[in-house]
């Protein structure tokens, strides 16, 4: 059950850049011990759109320690940021307006804090991406969940397109799903043991299965990639598909 409240002034002084959302009760497709009749999502704001190269080249000119040729290397693996034609310069395989990718959790979740705000979480993300264009939550629509996994299939070497070209989710969200995966604030903590002898295992994978085990929703697959994609990186880890977005807190 998603709980209704007013979503005026949840963006605060954050302009047009994010949109509000109400959060309440949400029961994720993962079955938390926990929380068995779903988590509790306190009212956010998430950025309509992915952070673009624009806007991360504003960011590494201005904070030079995230230059790829600066940047420590327990912060951003050798491949971050190495489409862009120099340190300071896009060029033809980084265009202004796609989202940025090559990114590591440390650079995003500095991005986010240089600017007044952090990562989602992953009750956060999925709370915003469970609707479609028209409803606040789809993941019950076969033919919904289908289109999510039609993307997963899609060759990841294609040029990405714009952010923001996508029509906007019931909440006034776009590009959740079907541009590139995002980085979430607890993006390690998806898939852990019960034992905690297991933990830093670099072996995770093999939770894989006690995760679908886990699952509320078992029909609800992309949801489980998007688990097992995610638990598989450090955080300084870099790809050609995964970028991110901000939230901020309710003020």
């Amino acid at each position: 059950m998603l709980l209704a409240l007013p979503l005026a002034g949840l963006a605060g002084d954050a302009g047009p850049r994010y949109v509000g959302l109400p959060g309440g009760t949400f029961v994720s497709a993962l079955q938390y011990e926990d929380a068995k009749t779903g988590v509790r999502v306190a009212p956010f704001a998430l950025m309509r759109k992915p952070v673009t190269n624009a806007d991360f080249l504003a960011f590494v000119r201005a904070h030079p320690q995230w230059q790829r040729d600066r940047v420590a290397g327990v912060l951003a693996e050798p491949r971050y940021l190495s489409h862009w034609a120099s340190p300071t310069a896009l060029g033809p395989q980084a265009l202004p307006q796609q989202p940025v990718v090559w990114v590591s959790w440390f650079a995003a979740n500095a991005y986010c804090e240089s600017i007044d705000a952090r990562l989602p979480t992953w009750s956060e993300w999925e709370y915003a991406a469970a609707a479609d264009e028209t409803r606040k939550d789809a993941r019950k629509d076969p033919a919904w969940r289908e289109r999510i996994l039609a993307w997963y299939a899609r060759p990841s070497n294609e040029a990405l397109p714009r952010a923001g070209l996508q029509a906007a989710n019931a909440w006034g969200v776009q590009d959740l799903h079907g541009l590139v995966w995002e980085w979430t604030d607890d993006y390690s903590s998806l898939l852990v043991s019960g034992d905690n002898r297991d933990q830093g295992d670099p072996d995770r994978m093999k939770f894989c299965g006690a995760g679908a085990l886990s699952m509320q929703d078992r029909e609800n697959y992309a949801v489980l990639m998007r688990v097992a994609m995610l638990s598989s990186l450090e955080g300084a880890d870099a790809t050609a598909n995964l970028g991110f977005r901000c939230a901020r807190s309710a003020r």
